[in-house]
């Protein structure tokens, strides 16, 4: 049994007669004959008694047609759902980012994509770090993920922008020469993140390289309390530049005396199916 058969079907009872449902639906008179009797057949029963003046149900026959119409419904509403995916009038974008990203950079990409594609719903998950985005991403929790660069082959990237890590320095703080130097950093008070956070191990991995060490005398959690702390003049820091803003005014902001980049990308499945909803979320993101 074919859904071809059951429409043929609902368009005779709603026609009467096989010649007027052969041209609703554009066919032969004889292909509509055929189809019935195909059915009739697989089901064991007669659906219609034929004669001069048309063709009426029989008793079966109604209560047959009755389920045909609803399995055709369901069956034009599982193409709709299908339409909407492919499609860029309905669904949604599951977009899985680490806090500073979520902060500085979605708000305005998603509100210039809801006047875009008003129909499409942005779901947007907030996640302690790049690898737990990654991990949404592998498992299927969420379809777009901002990442650090370079990651691994099973993701496609797209580099969104270079995220500088800055020195933070208190108002108070009297710069010896004309920039930042290693000395500078070690000989004062540093307040950071832990040390066992993922954004801050190139931090300490890239200076210790150089063959410095950063006085560290507390280790605080929030971005935004360090950079509230060196506001008050308790200390200096080191934080990627989005995780630092907004910056106090007051605070002096400085480049390290090599420069340190984040390299911040968004990424999706490399094998995935991916719908042209998402496809438009990222031209956003890359515009």
């Amino acid at each position: 049994m074919k859904l071809s058969q059951l429409r043929i079907l609902v368009a005779v009872a709603d026609q009467d007669t096989f010649s007027e449902a052969a041209l609703y639906l554009e066919m032969s008179q004889s292909a509509v004959s055929h189809s019935i009797s195909a059915l009739e057949e697989h089901l064991g029963v007669v659906l219609f008694l034929r004669g001069r003046h048309g063709a009426k149900l029989t008793p079966v026959g109604e209560r047959i047609v009755n389920h045909a119409r609803i399995m055709l419904q369901h069956a034009e509403a599982i193409a709709q759902e299908a339409d909407l995916a492919r499609g860029l009038k309905g669904g949604q974008v599951r977009v899985a980012s680490f806090r500073s990203i979520a902060i500085h950079l979605l708000p305005d990409a998603i509100a210039k994509f809801s006047q875009r594609y008003p129909e499409i719903a942005v779901n947007l998950s907030e996640h302690d770090n790049y690898r737990q985005v990654e991990k949404a991403l592998r498992e299927g929790r969420a379809d777009i993920g901002f990442t650090i660069l370079p990651t691994d082959d099973d993701l496609q990237t797209w580099q969104i922008l270079e995220n500088e890590y800055v020195a933070l320095f208190p108002p108070s703080f009297k710069l010896p020469g004309q920039q930042l130097t290693w000395a500078d950093l070690a000989n004062h008070s540093m307040i950071m993140p832990p040390a066992d956070r993922i954004m801050m191990r190139d931090v300490y991995d890239h200076i210790q390289s150089l063959g410095h060490k950063l006085n560290v005398i507390s280790e605080v959690e929030t971005d935004t309390t360090i950079v509230n702390l060196v506001a008050q003049g308790l200390g200096a820091t080191v934080l990627p530049r989005l995780a630092a803003e907004p910056i106090p005014p007051q605070v002096q902001v400085f480049s390290l005396p090599v420069p340190l980049m984040r390299m911040i990308g968004v990424a999706v499945l490399a094998d995935a199916l991916h719908t042209p909803a998402i496809y438009a979320f990222l031209d956003v993101l890359k515009t």
